[in-house]
């Protein structure tokens, strides 16, 4: 049987606990501005941020600006990113941002969902992020990691990330999203990842579900 007996009450005792674990959660994608910012989430799909932190110095030190990066070919970003996933995709992708950026916007990151999402390579998860972080929009992107812990926590079905972010959203105070989204991010990278905890194993899942037996 859960400890808690509603979905609003485990969201709860979660957004209490990873405050107190996670009082002040930084951005783990390095960058200096909303530019830099899009360009490191844009290149972590399929690749972790720790290697999208250890390409971009370089492409940055390269092409730290729209202005910069649309003169650039997707042959001349290639190089700076190969290593991560998808890398000639996000490399077209890039250049083309960037130009567009230089065209439509003046050389600056537009502040909307639909400009932003409009961009080449740039998803709902991505702008996501960028309106968040950048810009402090409460929003609440949905990664690998929000999309399991939300399912094992009881928060939502699991069914797809869009209905993991309308189930979380309806469940968490909206002046919350944007640290709590990064707090469940950490948390599932450390305490509850996908092999780490099962959804028994650890302090939350445990918390939350005292009794739960099956793998979840």
């Amino acid at each position: 049987m859960p400890a808690f007996p509603s979905a609003a009450a485990r969201a709860a005792f979660v957004d209490r606990r990873l405050a107190e674990l996670y009082p002040a959660p930084p951005i783990p994608l390095a960058h200096r501005d909303a530019f830099t910012l899009l360009v490191a989430v844009a290149l972590s799909a399929q690749c972790t941020d720790a290697r999208v932190n250890l390409v971009t110095p370089a492409l940055f030190a390269r092409a730290g600006t729209p202005e910069t990066m649309a003169k650039l070919t997707a042959a001349d970003i290639l190089p700076f990113i190969r290593t991560c996933g998808l890398a000639p995709t996000k490399a077209k992708n890039l250049a083309a941002l960037a130009r567009q950026l230089v065209a439509r916007h003046g050389g600056a990151v537009p502040r909307t969902f639909a400009e932003l999402e409009a961009l080449p390579g740039v998803g709902h998860k991505t702008a996501s992020v960028v309106m968040a972080q950048a810009f402090g929009v409460p929003a609440f992107p949905v990664d690998t990691h929000i999309h399991r812990l939300a399912h094992r926590w009881g928060l939502s079905n699991g069914r797809n990330v869009e209905r993991t972010e309308a189930d979380l959203k309806k469940l968490f105070p909206r002046e919350h999203w944007n640290a709590l989204h990064l707090r469940i991010i950490y948390y599932g990278r450390e305490h509850c990842t996908a092999r780490g905890c099962d959804g028994t194993v650890c302090e939350i899942c445990r918390t939350l579900f005292p009794g739960r037996r099956p793998p979840k």
